[in-house]
């Protein structure tokens, strides 16, 4: 009786655990209308057509840093919900990891996860490790957005993205 006790016991543990791990890996999937309306609805006010045309934001399901494409993509987060948010940018140009940014005990970069894809993340130092991946937004708290500017420009050429003091993201010259 007890070995089968331990053993249905070690059946509950190995599919709660299963059951978890799957749900963190849940990217949220659109068609492609779905996918559309919601490019439209992050897109950037901007006066200007070029970066209406060219400054695109990213759903963590288009997986963009999978491959490289030597485009610039601006990160919109922060290390927690105390702080007010950042912007990074950096350029998708190696398979390697990809250090953005670091700020106290918080690093953002892009590396490869267990499932081979290339994935955004904030990573925690400090007693414990902790790791926000971009998918799971966790109600926005620590990924705000991304987008891809889709021209090969020189970093002086791509525009300079601000928040403003409503937690908007801008066009800096606008």
């Amino acid at each position: 009786m007890k070995k089968w006790l331990s053993f249905l016991g070690a059946i509950t543990l190995l599919g709660t655990s299963t059951t978890s791990l799957v749900a963190c890996n849940n990217i949220p999937q659109y068609n492609e209308d779905e996918l559309q309306q919601l490019k439209k609805e992050n897109q950037i006010y901007t006066n200007c057509q070029e970066i209406k045309e060219n400054l695109e934001w990213i759903c963590p399901q288009e997986k963009p840093f999978n491959q490289v494409d030597n485009k610039w993509y601006y990160v919109i987060w922060r290390e927690d919900n105390s702080v007010n948010w950042k912007i990074d940018k950096f350029k998708n140009n190696r398979l390697e990891y990809i250090k953005i940014n670091k700020i106290n005990d918080y690093e953002i970069g892009v590396s490869n996860n267990r499932e081979e894809n290339r994935v955004l993340f904030i990573f925690k130092e400090n007693k414990e490790i902790v790791r926000w991946n971009w998918w799971n937004y966790n109600n926005k708290t620590f990924f705000k957005s991304v987008y891809r500017w889709n021209l090969y420009f020189p970093p002086s050429s791509i525009p300079n993205l601000i928040i403003d003091d409503n937690g908007n993201v801008k066009v800096n010259s606008e």
